[in-house]
C-alpha cells in the first residue's frame, strides 16, 4: 500500500485461533483444528479491508512461524502491516476454540507473556496514526498499563491530526484477571475496577460499540438503558448496543426512554453456528459506512449481514464476507438460514478470498504415471529411476523460470513427491492429479476418503481432475463421472483447495466447436464452478470464443483455462496457441510429454545424462514460453482482437 490515507488503523490483539472442526463435541475431545488469524483489532483490519476500506493493524507478533503467518495473510488481505512489530523475545498469542452447542463455545487464551500483550508507546508511529481517517483502540489492551498508554497516545495523535476514535468495548473478563484461566468463554464479571479504567476512555472517543454486556461494564450498570445513559453523560460520541440475534440499536444524540427509540438497520434471522468473531465481523461491517459517512441505518444494515455471515460460519477473520459478497446477499438475499450451506454465497466467499495469482501459467506438466512407467518398462529401466526423472523435469522448469512468477508443475505424489518438495522450495505454481490414470468412468487414485486425503496436502497445491468426458456419452457413463466430479468438487471446497478440471474429449468422440462448450455448460448447471479449466488444444478461434462465452456467463470469477498438450506435435500446439489468443480466458498452458518424452525414454534407457536430458527439455520448453510470452506482449498492445 502506497503511503496515502487510511480509513482506519486497529490497535492491539493478534493472535493464532485454533478452531476444533467436531461441532458438538468437547475441546478435550477435539481430533482436528483449523487455523486462522484471530484476535479483535486483526479480525476487524482484514474484515474492514475486505469489505473495501484501506486498513492498518498495530499489534506485535512472535519472531515465528505463526508471527510470519499473520504477517502473510494481513498482506494478503491488503491490510497495511507497517504497524506489526516482530517481538524477538515472545511468542504469537494463541486462542484455543470450540463449537459445544448453539450456546456454549469453549475457549482457551494462551496469552502468557505473548507477543501482543507487550505493545507499548514505542510502537506507536505517529506518522502511521496521521494517514488514518480513524483508530480503533479495544477494551481488551487497556488491561495492562504498558498496552493502555500505547492506545491513549495513538488517541491523543489522530484527535491531533483531526481523525476519530473508535472504541470496542472487546471485555474478556479473564484477559483482566476477573475470570480463571480456563474460562475464556466468560463474557461479563462485573467489576468497579474495570467500569473505571474505562469511564476515563469514554470521554475521548467518537464512536462507541459493545454488547449490552459490554456497555454494562463500561456505564457502570446492570441495567442496559441506565448504562448507556451513563456513558452519554460522559461523551457525545455515537452509541452502538449490539443485541445479538435481535441486531443493534444506536443512539446519536440523547438516551431515549426505550432502546427501542434507537436507530436501527436491517436485521436478519439466521441459523447461529457459531457466535465468536461475531462481534469483529459486526463492527468491520458498521465501519465500513460510519468511515464514508453513510446513514446510520445504512451502517446498521452492513453490520447485522456480516453478523450474520460470521455466526453461520466457524472461523473468525476468514469468514468476514468481502464487499462483493455483502452486496449480493443485501441484494439476493438467502433461501437458507444456514448460510454456511447457501452455494452462491459459499462460491462468491471463495473466489473472492483465494490467493492471489500471478499469470499467466508457464506449466511442465509431469504428473504422468502410466505413460512413464510404460516408458520405463520399454526402457528395461527400474520403476524407481522415474522418481529421478521427474526431479530432472523441475531442474529443466526452474532454469528457464529463473525465479519468476507464472511458472508451474503438475506433478503427482507417487513418483514425484520429492519432485513436489523440490517445486515447493522454488517457489512454483504446483498442481497435483486425483484421478487413477486412464480410468473412464473417473475413478480417484489411492482409494478412500478423498477428502481425508487432501488433508494432507499442501493448502497451495491446486488440486488436478483429468475426466474423459464427451457430452454424448451414453447417459448412465456421463452420470457416472459427473458424480465422481462433483464429489471432487465438494472435497475441495471443503478442505479450502483449489480445483482444477481437465477435460479430454477427443479421444472418446467427435470434437466440434461446439462440444466442450456443451460439456462446460453441462458441468456448470450441476453447480460445479472449478477455479480452473485445462482444456485441448482446439485451433479453431471459435471454438474457443464460445467456451469463453460459457465460462463468462456461468462463472465470471474463474482464474481461467490452461491448455493441454496430449503429446501433440509441436507445430500443433503453437497454432492452438495463436487460436487461443482471441479469448483472454486462456491463460497459459501446462504441456508435458510433447516436452519431456523423447527425452525420457533417452534417459531412462541411459543413452543420455542428466545435464543432456535437463538442457533438452529447458530448450524445448522454452519454445513454448517465448509463444506464449509474445501472445501475452500481442494482447497487451492490442494487435490481438479479444
Amino acid at each position: 500500500m502506497a503511503a496515502s490515507q487510511l480509513d482506519i488503523i486497529a490497535i492491539g490483539r493478534a493472535s493464532i485461533d485454533i478452531y476444533g472442526q467436531q461441532i458438538g463435541g468437547r475441546l478435550e475431545d477435539m481430533a482436528t483444528f483449523s487455523k486462522a488469524v484471530g484476535g479483535c483489532p486483526a479480525n476487524i483490519a482484514i474484515g474492514t479491508s475486505r469489505l473495501g476500506l484501506r486498513a492498518a493493524l498495530i499489534t506485535r507478533v512472535g519472531d515465528e512461524a505463526f508471527g510470519r503467518f499473520i504477517r502473510e495473510r494481513l498482506a494478503r488481505e491488503g491490510v497495511e502491516t507497517q504497524g506489526v512489530v516482530t517481538d524477538t523475545a515472545r511468542l504469537t498469542a494463541l486462542a484455543i476454540l470450540g463449537v459445544r452447542d448453539r450456546e456454549n463455545f469453549p475457549l482457551l487464551f494462551y496469552r502468557t507473556d505473548c507477543a501482543d500483550a507487550a505493545l507499548n508507546e514505542d510502537d506507536i508511529n505517529p506518522a502511521l496514526i496521521r494517514r488514518a481517517r480513524a483508530v480503533v483502540v479495544t477494551g481488551t489492551h487497556f488491561s495492562r498499563p504498558h498496552s493502555a498508554a500505547a492506545q491513549r497516545k495513538a488517541m491523543k495523535i489522530i484527535h491531533e491530526a483531526g481523525g476519530k476514535v473508535v472504541f470496542d468495548v472487546d471485555y474478556r473478563p479473564n484477559l483482566w484477571g476477573l475470570a480463571g484461566i480456563g474460562e475464556g468463554e466468560s463474557r461479563y464479571v462485573r467489576s468497579d475496577d474495570v467500569t473505571r479504567h474505562l469511564r476515563a476512555i469514554l470521554p475521548e472517543c467518537d464512536l462507541i460499540v459493545g454488547t449490552e454486556e459490554e456497555l454494562h461494564i463500561a456505564g457502570g450498570s446492570e441495567d442496559t438503558l441506565e448504562a448507556i445513559r451513563r456513558i452519554r453523560s460522559l461523551t457525545q460520541a455515537v452509541i452502538v448496543c449490539k443485541r445479538g440475534p435481535m441486531g443493534c440499536v444506536v443512539f446519536e444524540d440523547d438516551i431515549p426512554d426505550s432502546l427501542e427509540k434507537g436507530i436501527r438497520g436491517a436485521g436478519f434471522p439466521i441459523d447461529v453456528y457459531n457466535t465468536l468473531g461475531a462481534g469483529d465481523a459486526f463492527m468491520s461491517g458498521f465501519l465500513r459506512g460510519w468511515v464514508r459517512g453513510e446513514k446510520l441505518e445504512t451502517c446498521c444494515t452492513y453490520a447485522n449481514a456480516c453478523g450474520a455471515f460470521a455466526v453461520s460460519r466457524l472461523l473468525c477473520s476468514a469468514e468476514i464476507p468481502t464487499w462483493e459478497e455483502l452486496r449480493y446477499f443485501l441484494k439476493n438475499g438467502s433461501p437458507l438460514k444456514a448460510l454456511r450451506h447457501d452455494a452462491a454465497l459459499n462460491h462468491l466467499h471463495w473466489a473472492t478470498t483465494r490467493r492471489a495469482q500471478s499469470m499467466p501459467i508457464m506449466a511442465l506438466a509431469c504428473d504422468h504415471r502410466m505413460q512413464l512407467e510404460d516408458m520405463a518398462r520399454e526402457a528395461g529401466a527400474a520403476p524407481e529411476r522415474i522418481s529421478a526423472f521427474k526431479r530432472l523435469t523441475i531442474k529443466a522448469l526452474d532454469r528457464v523460470a529463473k525465479g519468476r512468477p507464472g511458472f508451474g508443475t503438475f506433478m503427482d505424489g507417487r513418483f514425484g513427491q520429492d519432485a513436489l518438495f523440490d517445486a515447493s522450495h522454488k517457489g512454483l505454481w504446483i498442481a497435483r492429479p486425483i484421478e487413477k490414470p486412464g480410468s473412464r468412468p473417473l475413478d480417484f487414485d489411492d482409494g478412500g476418503s478423498l477428502g481425508a486425503h487432501l488433508a494432507e496436502w499442501p493448502i497451495d497445491h491446486v488440486v488436478k481432475c483429468l475426466c474423459f468426458y464427451h457430452p454424448d456419452d451414453p447417459e448412465e457413463l456421463r452420470l457416472q463421472q459427473e458424480r465422481e466430479l462433483e464429489r471432487a468438487y465438494d472435497a475441495c471446497r471443503r478442505t479450502g483447495r483449489e480445483l482444477l478440471l481437465e477435460i479430454i474429449s477427443g479421444k472418446n468422440g467427435v470434437i466440434d466447436r461446439d462440444t466442450v462448450a456443451r460439456v462446460l455448460t453441462r458441468l456448470y448447471d450441476l453447480g460445479i464452478k472449478p477455479d480452473w479449466w485445462k482444456l485441448e488444444g482446439s485451433k479453431d478461434p471459435e471454438a474457443w470464443q464460445r467456451i469463453a462465452a460459457v465460462i463468462a456467463e456461468r462463472d465470471p470469477l474463474c482464474r481461467g483455462i490452461v491448455i493441454l498438450g496430449l503429446d501433440a506435435p509441436t507445430d500443433d500446439l503453437l497454432e492452438a496457441f495463436k487460436a487461443a489468443a482471441v479469448t483472454p480466458w486462456v491463460k497459459g498452458f501446462a504441456i508435458g510429454r510433447t516436452i519431456f518424452g523423447q527425452t525420457a525414454r533417452a534417459w531412462l534407457a541411459g543413452q543420455i545424462d542428466d545435464e543432456k536430458a535437463v538442457s533438452e527439455m529447458a530448450e524445448k520448453f522454452t519454445i513454448f514460453v517465448k509463444a506464449w510470452t509474445a501472445i501475452e506482449a500481442a494482447r497487451e498492445t492490442g494487435k490481438v482482437s479479444a
